[in-house]
This record gives structure tokens, C-alpha cells and sequence, in this order.
């Protein structure tokens, strides 16, 4: 099916500095798609589902994020390796040289939204150079009723450039790929890089700066469900750790995988109207909701199709970083509107590769923002160049590299929350067990969704001496049995049968927490300060 330019419905681009008539607005997802097949810029599974190659980068690339220092940024963003200052001066240049990039390219246009709760809703435009990137905004943003769109005025704008290639000598970024966020003009300007989470993150990015400063709301990384009585729960975690797959629950109602906002109202809304999850080693059997969703109108990025047209989800010769983008709809037991009340229960999720933390325990308000604020995991041999035996990686807040203000401020406001809400914070290590990585094992799914769900249920009981057990090196409390888990599996000490290597191991651990948190002690107060782990003393 040949697909013409749609000028009826077409827009000026004009005020963008855009003056182009090669302009597809507001295309269907099947018009995307057969774009990209027609340019030869995708496959179709045998799924029904677009199979794409995002280039030379299959993830975000966390040193070329920038934020344009200005007088709404300078005393409030949390400047450093993280959030990277960028001139306004070079901004205008390179989105100048953007713009004329563009100008004689067809161009694929999107208004749309974030934040499912309409009193905090972000009105967005988003111009996109491949139309496969525009298909990935239809799925991941928020989708106006065609009523809306006739007097829509979008606030904030994305420009996507995947084929322009920065200078970094003239334009001030450290490579060709950059996405840079200018708070003064409202703008997200992505080049270099065909990765299409660079375009969701620079909003959600946005976001995190603007609703805990204007709008009196918490803005998490996390996913989040409901229960049949109302009890919303979070999950906070960093890619690999089961965010997505344990909140995608047959038994609860799902409000959103990756972004949300927690208001004062005690409400958390989605940010996104879509998920983007990752494949690798996917199977109907373990993650049947997600499997299922995988169909068409969804984006799989970088993975492997033999000449059938079959995704082998194991192949992961391209990256491990193999990833599915599909409207949240393509999941049927979802939330809708996707809001939630009354947060019960929070996880902090973290893939412990040493494998010296409970696979589940209970913290208490301080342990929680002590945690928050590290946002611990740990990287594997293999997932990056040198990586040879367990490294510790934190992430402050479960997603630094998404948020522009100082880790205390969101940790002492969520600290806040929970005490308000009297909400039950567990930290799950969905990682290695009975040994470290090598010579331990992870840890199975099914344990860990029995965990989750007896805390969910309250049949892991009232913490009392005799129902938990209090670690000696990290002070969190371990239940001492969980329906539906083996009594050993819920000791770390026990199933490795060496105290000694164990504990030599849990104080490496511990004072790599201790040795992170340095950075935030002038920040963070007494209270969560309180909530770290012991220094070695074995």
C-alpha cells in the first residue's frame, strides 16, 4: 500500500524555522508501518510486529545528554556528569543546523500528550525524521482523540534527527549523537543516535524537573499496579531488574511499566501511554503478557528474524539491549484511565550480582530513602567492555541519568510520602542466589512472584521477632518464611554453605553502598543517613 502525502491534514512547521511541505501528520500506525517496509527501513515479523535496526546505538548513550544552562536551570539542576551543562548559544546553532538538515527531508509529525491525569498533562509535538520513530511516539506518548487535536497547542516539542551528525569540535557536544534538553524554549532536540529511547526519556527527563517544582508532585521511575481493592503498588528497579515483567501482573490491573508521577492528593498517574520492554530471552511460558502484546502496531528494535520472519529472543548478537515498544493497550488487564489511588506498597528491585541480599526483606522509612537514594545493582561479566566478576552500579533514584535535581530532594519528598501514606517499602533482589554471579544462581521468577505477591497480600505477617529476621551487615528485616518459597531461599547466609566467604563478600558490598553514598551526606539528612548498611568489620 503506497502512502501520499496527507494534505488535509497536514500543519505548518514554520515556527519551528521548519519551512517544508514534505510534512505526514498524525499517521496511523499501519501507514508508519508500511513506510518503513516501503523505505526499507524495517521487517515485518511473522508476529505482525515492525522489526527495526536502531543503528550504531541500541541504547541511550548517558555522556551526551545535556541541559541547557540558563536562568530557569542554573540554581536548580544538579550539575555534573550526570546533567552536563550546554550553551544556550551553541543549542541555537546546532538546532539551527538541525532544522536546515531537515528541511528538504520528509518529516513525520505527532501531537500527543504525557500524563495520564489531565490536571497535569503535557501537550507535545513531535517531529521525527524515519517514520518508524513516529510510530514509537504513537506508542509510548499519550494518543488525543481526533476532537482534541483541532484546537491542540503543544507545549513542549521533540525534534528527532537520527541521520544528523553532530560536529562535536564547532557544536559543543562530546560526540556526533546528542540529546539535549532547553527548559527556556521548550525543546528536546535528539540527532545522531536512532535509539527511540532517547525520545521518551527526554520528556520524562523534562518532566522530572517540572512537576516536583511547579506542580507539588513526586515524578518516579517506576512501574505501577492495583489490585482488586484499590492498593496501588510500585515498582522501582533499573534495566534488568523485572520492573516491567513483575508489574505486568495477571492478577492486577496494570497503570504503566516505566514513569509516574505520585501528586499530593495521594493519586499516581502514568506519564506514558505505552511499554517499552525488553526481550532478551523472552517466552510465552515466563512473560505471557508481554509475549502477546508483541503484535502489530508494536517495534521491535534490534533483534534477530530468520528467514521466516521469527524472532529469536535469545540472539542477542546485535545487544543484550533488545527491546518491544507497544501501545499499553496491547495489554488487556490494564488500568484505565491509567491512575491509581492509595500506594501500599512499594518494591525497590535490584539484581544483586554478589548475591549476599535477602531475595526479599522489609525496610524502614529510612533504609527506604537511604536505598532511593542509591539506587543499587550490579553489572555482570558481559554486559560491558573489562567487565570480568560483579561490579556495584547505583543509580540515584532508580534512574539518575532522568533526573535533573539533586537526589535529596526527591528522596526526602518520597520519604515524606510513605510516612503520610504508611506504605510498606520491600527491597527484592531479583538476582543471584547461593553465590555470586558464576558460581551462584539467579533467582528463579516464580519465588520472586510469590514473594512479591504474599507481601502484596500481607501474608508475609506483622514484623515481629519471630516472623523476621534482622541481616547483621544491612539491618533489613528477612522474613523467615514466604508461601510458596523454600524456607532456605529466604537466607542468602544459608544457601551458600560458607559463612566466611559469605560475609567477607556482604561487607564488599555494603561498604561499596557506604563508599557511594559519600557523595549525598552533605545533602541527605540524619534520618536517612541512618538507613546504610554497616562498614566492614568481619
Amino acid at each position: 500500500m503506497a502512502i501520499k502525502s496527507i494534505s488535509m491534514n497536514s500543519i505548518s512547521l514554520k515556527e519551528y524555522g521548519l519551512e517544508t511541505d514534505r510534512i505526514f501528520y498524525q499517521l496511523d500506525p499501519e501507514q508508519l508501518h508500511q513506510m518503513t517496509l516501503e523505505r526499507g527501513m524495517g521487517k515485518e515479523a511473522s508476529n505482525g510486529a515492525l522489526a527495526v535496526n536502531t543503528g550504531e546505538f541500541t541504547g541511550r548513550s548517558p555522556m551526551d545528554r545535556f541541559i541547557v544552562k540558563d536562568d530557569i536551570t542554573e540554581d536548580k539542576v544538579w550539575w555534573g556528569n550526570i546533567n552536563i551543562p550546554f550553551s544556550p548559544e551553541k543549542f541555537d546553532s546546532l538546532y539551527t543546523k538541525v532544522i536546515t538538515y531537515l528541511k528538504d527531508k520528509d518529516v513525520f509529525v505527532r501531537d500527543c500528550y504525557a500524563c495520564a491525569d489531565s490536571k497535569y498533562q503535557l501537550n507535545l509535538r513531535v517531529i521525527n525524521e524515519y517514520p518508524w520513530s513516529n510510530l514509537f511516539a504513537h506508542n509510548m506518548f499519550l494518543r488525543p482523540q481526533e476532537e482534541e487535536l483541532a484546537n491542540f497547542e503543544p507545549e513542549w516539542t521533540v525534534m528527532n534527527a537520527p541521520g544528523f551528525m553532530a560536529d562535536s569540535v564547532v557544536d559543543g557536544t562530546r560526540q556526533h549523537n546528542f540529546a539535549i534538553l532547553n527548559f527556556t524554549r521548550k525543546i528536546a532536540l535528539i540527532g545522531g543516535t536512532g535509539y527511540t529511547g532517547e525520545i521518551k526519556k527526554g520528556i520524562f527527563s523534562a518532566l522530572n524537573f517540572i512537576l516536583p517544582l511547579y506542580k507539588d508532585t513526586l515524578p518516579m521511575h517506576c512501574s505501577a499496579n492495583v489490585g482488586e481493592k484499590g492498593d496501588t503498588a510500585l515498582f522501582f528497579g533499573l534495566s534488568g531488574t523485572g520492573k516491567t515483567t513483575l508489574s505486568t501482573d495477571p492478577f492486577r490491573k496494570l497503570i504503566g511499566d516505566d514513569e509516574h508521577g505520585w501528586t499530593e492528593e495521594n493519586t499516581v498517574f502514568n506519564f506514558e501511554g505505552g511499554c517499552y520492554a525488553k526481550v532478551i530471552n523472552l517466552s510465552a511460558e515466563k512473560e505471557p503478557e508481554i509475549y502477546a502484546a508483541i503484535k502489530k502496531g508494536a517495534i521491535l528494535e534490534n533483534v534477530i528474524l530468520d528467514s521466516r520472519g521469527k524472532v529469536d529472543y535469545d540472539n542477542t548478537s546485535i545487544t543484550q539491549n533488545t527491546r518491544v515498544s507497544y501501545p499499553i493497550d496491547h495489554i488487556s488487564n490494564i488500568k484505565r484511565p491509567s491512575i491509581g489511588e492509595d500506594p501500599k506498597n512499594i518494591f525497590f528491585l535490584t539484581a544483586d550480582a554478589f548475591g549476599v541480599l535477602p531475595p526479599i526483606s522489609k525496610l524502614t522509612p529510612s533504609q527506604a530513602a537511604y536505598h532511593f537514594m542509591s539506587g543499587y545493582t550490579a553489572k555482570v561479566a558481559g554486559t560491558e567492555a573489562g567487565v570480568v566478576e560483579p561490579v556495584p552500579s547505583f543509580s540515584a533514584c532508580f534512574g539518575a541519568p532522568f533526573m535533573p535535581l539533586h537526589p535529596a530532594e526527591y528522596a526526602e519528598t518520597l520519604s515524606r510520602k510513605m510516612k503520610e501514606s504508611q506504605v510498606n517499602v520491600w527491597l527484592v533482589n531479583t538476582g543471584w542466589t547461593g553465590g555470586p554471579y558464576g558460581i551462584g544462581t539467579r533467582m528463579k521468577l516464580k519465588y520472586t512472584r510469590a514473594m512479591i505477591r504474599a507481601a502484596l497480600s500481607g501474608d508475609l505477617g506483622l514484623y515481629t521477632y519471630d516472623s523476621y529476621h534482622i541481616h547483621s551487615v544491612f539491618g533489613v528485616a528477612q522474613p523467615r518464611t514466604c508461601p510458596g518459597v523454600p524456607t532456605d531461599v529466604l537466607s542468602p547466609r544459608a544457601t551458600w554453605n560458607d559463612d566466611k566467604a559469605y560475609y567477607d563478600t556482604a561487607f564488599k558490598l555494603s561498604n561499596a553502598f557506604r563508599e557511594n553514598f559519600k557523595k549525598f551526606e552533605s545533602y541527605a539528612n540524619e534520618e536517612i543517613r541512618r538507613g546504610g548498611p554497616q562498614r566492614y568489620n568481619y
